[in-house]
């Protein structure tokens, strides 16, 4: 009988990595559909633009894996949600955002992301949590959570909604298009 081959394991960093790297193109599809001439339409008046929605999510990945450099994190200053003047400027952003992600991960030990990362804002403690644990929540699923968003707004301008992790009411997934 001969030994089983080691089972090696990832790092967190290279989990989180590994899960983002198969969530940026499916994201990037969703962003790609966004017409030029729908940049500045909102489906309420609450609402951000479409493209400031785009935008957004374009930017939170890589904006998240900036963020938790620094620990303790003094205020990050107020949310922006810009409004792109080209369809362009959320695929540079994205593109950049994906860098970005790479970039920073790569820097992170087990011990680091582990660590409790703190914000602050002046002297007082807003939130400390594993740094881990801020990156799944905030990198990931709120950027799960505006794509989903997104799906809305293209649905209600009549654009076909890619696929994700199955399909949509408008496409399978890649793995299932060519069977």
């Amino acid at each position: 009988m001969s030994a089983a081959a080691p089972i090696l394991s990832a790092s967190i960093a290279q989990s989180l990595l590994a899960e983002f790297e198969s969530q940026a193109p499916v994201t990037r599809r969703f962003l790609e559909r966004l017409p030029e001439d729908k940049l500045t339409w909102k489906p309420h008046e609450k609402s951000m633009t479409a493209g400031q929605l785009a935008y957004h999510i374009a930017h939170t990945p890589g904006g998240v894996a900036q963020l938790v450099r620094d620990n303790p994190r003094r205020e990050p200053g107020p949310p922006g949600f810009p409004q792109p003047k080209s369809l362009r400027e959320i695929l540079d952003k994205h593109e950049e955002s994906v860098v970005t992600v790479h970039a920073e991960l790569a820097a992170y030990d087990d011990a680091a992301m582990n660590e409790t990362w703190r914000l602050r804002i002046g002297e007082r403690e807003v939130f400390a949590a594993p740094r881990v644990a801020f990156l799944r929540n905030i990198m990931l699923n709120h950027w799960y959570q505006h794509r989903g968003q997104f799906s809305v707004y293209l649905r209600l301008l009549n654009i076909p909604v890619p696929a994700t992790w199955g399909p949509s009411a408008d496409e399978l997934p890649p793995f299932l298009q060519n069977h």
